[in-house]
């Protein structure tokens, strides 16, 4: 399995930016975006089923993100709205062979090279 992220950049408050994860190999496993901040831990951001394109999300994104996926494209996106400065961070996608949902980075087994997202205030 191989992701490739991409998308990311600059955008001031209350902005959006949408960033993609292309794979190859995942077939049917579920995909999911972290982020990173400076100094601080990997966080779980949403995740999206293959199948059946169930969604979770992180309580801090609820409502302002949303997560998608194209199979035809082999590819997931997430579109993040009403950005915030504390959303600045490195977004990574990860792939993980369950059908269900996960937060745990733990449970995912292949990551994408991260892509910066920086929100100014």
């Amino acid at each position: 399995v191989q992701l490739q992220a991409s998308g990311g950049g600059l955008v001031q408050a209350g902005g959006s930016l949408s960033v993609s994860c292309a794979g190859s190999g995942r077939t049917n496993w579920a995909t999911g975006w972290f982020r990173q901040a400076p100094g601080k831990e990997r966080e779980f951001v949403a995740s999206i089923t293959w199948n059946l394109g169930t969604t979770f999300y992180a309580d801090s994104v609820k409502g302002r993100f949303t997560i998608s996926r194209d199979k035809a494209k082999n590819t997931v996106y997430l579109q993040m709205n009403s950005l915030k400065p504390e959303d600045t961070a490195l977004y990574y996608c990860a792939a993980g062979p369950f059908t269900g949902s996960s937060t745990l980075a733990s449970t995912y087994n292949f990551w994408g090279q991260g892509t910066l997202v920086t929100v100014s205030s």
